[in-house]
């Protein structure tokens, strides 16, 4: 039997046994019913319903089918799985240091990811930072997390990750707010040479990045950055932890959300310009 670590994942394990409940109520199924249609014990199907226990993929796969919604069976799977995965706690991730915590596990995920869909509201996105940068972002967190100081492997670890850039069929759409242009990590030099390279990747035919100007009528905020891998997972940061969200109807929301956001982004020459504003800021404090 699976066990649940932490609080939140208890709840929402619990949440799983309720909705399953549900399903086998809406089939007007006893739990003694579910259990001889499902070849398990009916004193297994009481501890799922509660939360005690967890249920696998083939016991998802069997409840859904004995209750007449196989159609929910991908999203109770997707559900499931992200009981255990959708908190990576940064303090545990961190004790082997800053590489680790910058994910070497999202290796595999960048390669067979086709589209990537990224917002960001006060930084830019790590695929597009110079080393420069990326030392100086990671100069505090690695105070603040008390990791072992890796900044160097970091560092390196981040730049070789951005090579997806230039891969054969891999595209980029990103929606950066204007704040993350005039948000320093380091010193003027640092923030400048970022936004020349920002510059840079925009001549990429396969990147897209657009700007949402700090004055602007608008309706949705983002209140956190979030990446959108293809369709299958949507991921964010928060200062205690990395979020995976693996949910179908989770991911569409997150989509749904981009595209609102990417309407307020101006593209080419307007969004050019604003960053060439802000060098032009810089180099006026030397």
């Amino acid at each position: 039997m699976t066990t649940i670590p932490s609080s939140s994942a208890k709840q929402a394990q619990r949440a799983i046994g309720v909705r399953l409940r549900e399903l086998r109520k809406d089939a007007r199924l006893s739990g003694r019913a579910l259990a001889a249609a499902t070849g398990q014990h009916f004193t297994r199907v009481s501890k799922i319903e509660h939360g005690v226990q967890v249920p696998s993929d083939g016991d998802l796969h069997a409840w859904a089918t004995a209750c007449g919604a196989a159609e929910q069976i991908p999203d109770l799977i997707a559900t499931q799985r992200s009981v255990d995965s959708e908190y990576l706690e940064f303090r545990r991730q961190s004790r082997a240091g800053m590489k680790r915590v910058l994910g070497a596990h999202t290796v595999a995920l960048y390669e067979k990811t086709s589209l990537f869909r990224i917002y960001e509201h006060n930084v830019i996105p790590g695929l597009f930072q110079t080393a420069d940068y990326t030392a100086a972002m990671l100069a505090f967190w690695i105070r603040f997390l008390e990791t072992p100081n890796d900044m160097e492997a970091a560092v390196a670890a981040r730049m070789e990750r951005q090579r997806v850039i230039y891969q054969k069929g891999k595209h980029f759409v990103v929606v950066v707010e204007e704040q993350a242009l005039r948000t320093w990590f380091g010193n003027a030099e640092t923030q400048a040479g970022q936004l020349d390279r920002l510059l840079a990747v925009m001549s990429l035919p396969n990147v897209s990045i657009g700007i949402i100007p700090m004055m602007v009528e608008r309706g949705p905020v983002g209140s956190a950055g979030f990446w959108i891998f293809d369709n299958s997972l949507a991921a964010l940061e928060i200062p205690t932890a990395s979020i995976e969200v693996t949910r179908p109807q989770e991911i569409e929301l997150y989509a749904r959300m981009f595209e609102n956001l990417k309407s307020y982004a101006v593209y080419g020459k307007s969004a050019r310009a604003l960053i060439s504003r802000a060098i032009a800021e810089l180099d006026s404090r030397n």
